[in-house]
């Protein structure tokens, strides 16, 4: 997870983005808030209020079926969906497309917003049937405005590029650089930051990674942040391993001269969701969600998350942490099917300076129907000592404060993110549910009280943003980090 820091403020954003979206009462932003941001928070239009990129890759656009869009919700209450049919965005949206099937904030091109990079991973690319491509959409004092295409060194080579983005500055130079994998293949490109909307870069490498990649299981995920301390974030990639490892990950320390394969570690198996230090020991920690990995006990009694705390000497040396269903103070039992840990993020939700774990758990069964799903939120403890089941808050949309009901097939938890949306310093709790109304999708922005409360006063639906409701969007299913 990197840290994008704002240390000054740009204008209001735009009239054009549609108003009232979300009813946040947003603090008025000052430098010192700004610089406040925690290390999730993306900011595309500097206005020192953080901004969540939230992906429909199912969605019509122009009768074209899952061409793709994504919403972003603006920290002020404001929004803007997106697809490739929009002005300035590289490409013309067209089926199985998948806009936002893949997407990452920072600041490329270094000029103080950040912007986000967002793949297409079925787009044909001349008579390369899904061969994908990405783009940067540049932020600005009016958010997200127009794109330009981040060349694939080798087109034709591979399908679905694209599909694995993440962003973080792997040689220590203090701008974003750029990662990207494919499904296809076991090689990672790096571009160096330094980005310009002319299309060229601070540079190029390529980065090899023991993964197989034939029939579509190539790299899965990929994730940044400092496991080891030295100040320079590292690239974790999640595949499937030459020996056949189902979702085996691997950590890649960085720099001064970026990544290499020279040095890299094993990592225990599950779905890298997030990077943060939850025990405020100076070392980035990795949180795992163990879901649905064969011949994983936890993942057999309904999912765990798994938190491999980082080191000196990097994370396959520090403590692995499990927590599931069953850990003492933790809501529920471990069901199977349940889920738990299918996604996860981290961030400060009661303000207390210590990071909290927010747990998907979409297949959860609860009063209304079957995967209608649930989330739970585990508190850092006082002493920052890392993430406990004390306290643990357990939600569903019967919840109060959370909008809307319980349904079957909601899959309440298919993601979560944690961003200070209004700038009072309590990291709120978004909370995907893609299969909200026939897997139209909707998002539940929960502000966070002074009194540990979460609550929203409406959902967010395909029909606030503006989002076609035909065929399946999906929207809310994937949040860009």
């Amino acid at each position: 997870m990197h840290k994008h820091l704002r240390l000054t403020l740009a204008t209001a954003a735009a009239a054009t983005l549609t108003g009232g979206l979300l009813t946040f009462s947003a603090a008025t932003a000052t430098a010192a808030d700004a610089a406040a941001l925690t290390a999730s928070d993306a900011d595309f239009n500097g206005d020192g209020l953080a901004d969540v990129a939230v992906s429909a890759t199912g969605a019509y656009v122009n009768g074209k079926a899952a061409a793709g869009q994504l919403t972003v919700l603006y920290g002020g209450g404001k929004h803007a969906t997106i697809s490739q049919n929009t002005a300035g965005v590289p490409g013309t949206a067209e089926t199985n497309d998948y806009f936002g099937s893949g997407t990452a904030y920072g600041d490329f091109d270094g000029d103080g917003y950040d912007d986000l990079a967002v793949g297409a991973q079925g787009e044909d690319v001349g008579s390369d049937t899904d061969g994908g491509t990405a783009v940067i959409l540049w932020g600005s004092a009016s958010g997200l405005t127009g794109g330009t295409t981040v060349k694939d060194p080798r087109p034709g080579k591979h399908d679905w590029f694209g599909s694995g983005i993440t962003a973080g500055d792997y040689n220590g130079d203090g701008t974003d650089d750029l990662a990207l994998g494919t499904w296809s293949s076991s090689t990672i490109d790096i571009y160096r930051g330094g980005f310009t909307r002319s299309g060229s870069t601070g540079g190029h490498y390529t980065l090899s990674v023991p993964i197989y990649s034939g029939d579509g299981w190539g790299i899965r995920n990929l994730h940044s942040g400092d496991a080891n301390g030295d100040g320079v974030e590292d690239l974790i990639v999640n595949g499937y391993a030459t020996d056949n490892d189902y979702n085996a990950n691997f950590w890649f320390p960085g720099s001064a001269s970026g990544v290499s394969s020279a040095s890299y570690q094993k990592l225990p198996g599950g779905i890298i969701t997030d990077v943060g230090d939850t025990d405020s020991d100076g070392y980035g920690d990795i949180v795992f969600g163990l879901d649905w990995d064969e011949g994983i006990a936890n993942a057999q009694l309904g999912g765990a998350a798994l938190i491999g705390h980082g080191s000196p000497d990097g994370p396959a040396y520090g403590e692995l942490q499990t927590i599931d269903q069953d850990t003492s103070g933790v809501p529920g039992t471990g069901e199977a099917g349940d889920y738990f840990g299918g996604e996860l993020d981290l961030g400060d939700v009661n303000g207390d300076g210590h990071l909290d774990l927010v747990v998907g758990a979409p297949g959860e069964n609860v009063t209304g129907g079957a995967d209608a799903g649930a989330v739970t939120v585990l508190y850092g403890a006082s002493d920052g000592s890392g993430i406990t089941g004390a306290g643990a808050k357990f939600l569903d949309q019967n919840t109060s404060g959370v909008p809307n009901s319980n349904e079957k097939g909601d899959n309440f938890g298919s993601d979560v993110h944690v961003d200070d949306l209004n700038g009072d310093g309590l990291g709120d709790v978004v909370i995907g549910a893609r299969g909200e109304n026939g897997r139209n999708g909707a998002v539940y922005a929960l502000r966070s009280g002074t009194d540990g409360s979460l609550s929203a006063s409406s959902g967010i639906y395909t029909s606030t943003v503006g989002i076609s409701a035909s065929g399946t969007p999906l929207f809310g299913s994937n949040f860009a980090d």
